[in-house]
């Protein structure tokens, strides 16, 4: 089990207002908030999103080694749908749009999303 995990931002406050609002909407709550930086929990996980002078300019580059993305359990195929809609209102693009929502194959219902920073995060319908 993770303990948490840290993502540093370029823009908190688009961060915020991108994946920020996602994880309030996936049942995470707002844990604590400094001057560069915020962190949202669940249980006894947490994910922390930071922005400072130690971060280099520049969108994030899911292509590159590091982390390529973020998936989420989102509950039920009309959740993931629903979020979908919703995230297009918040900073999110969505991707692979001529395959969604089974771009990750056939019996995998999804949604891949980016944010205009270039944080791709991955919804993923129940079974």
């Amino acid at each position: 089990m993770l303990h948490h995990l840290e993502v540093w931002v370029q823009d908190l406050a688009a961060s915020e207002r991108s994946l920020g609002w996602l994880l309030m909407r996936l049942g995470f709550g707002l844990d604590s908030r400094w001057s560069a930086g915020v962190s949202y929990r669940h249980k006894d996980f947490y994910i922390v999103l930071e922005s400072g002078k130690d971060v280099r300019p520049g969108m994030h580059e899911r292509t590159q080694a590091g982390v390529n993305h973020l998936a989420f359990h989102a509950g039920s195929r009309k959740n993931v749908d629903l979020l979908t809609a919703e995230a297009l209102d918040h900073g999110f693009e969505l991707m692979f749009a001529d395959r969604h929502p089974y771009a990750g194959g056939p019996q995998h219902y999804a949604a891949y999303l980016e944010d205009e920073a270039g944080f791709e995060v991955e919804l993923v319908a129940s079974p």
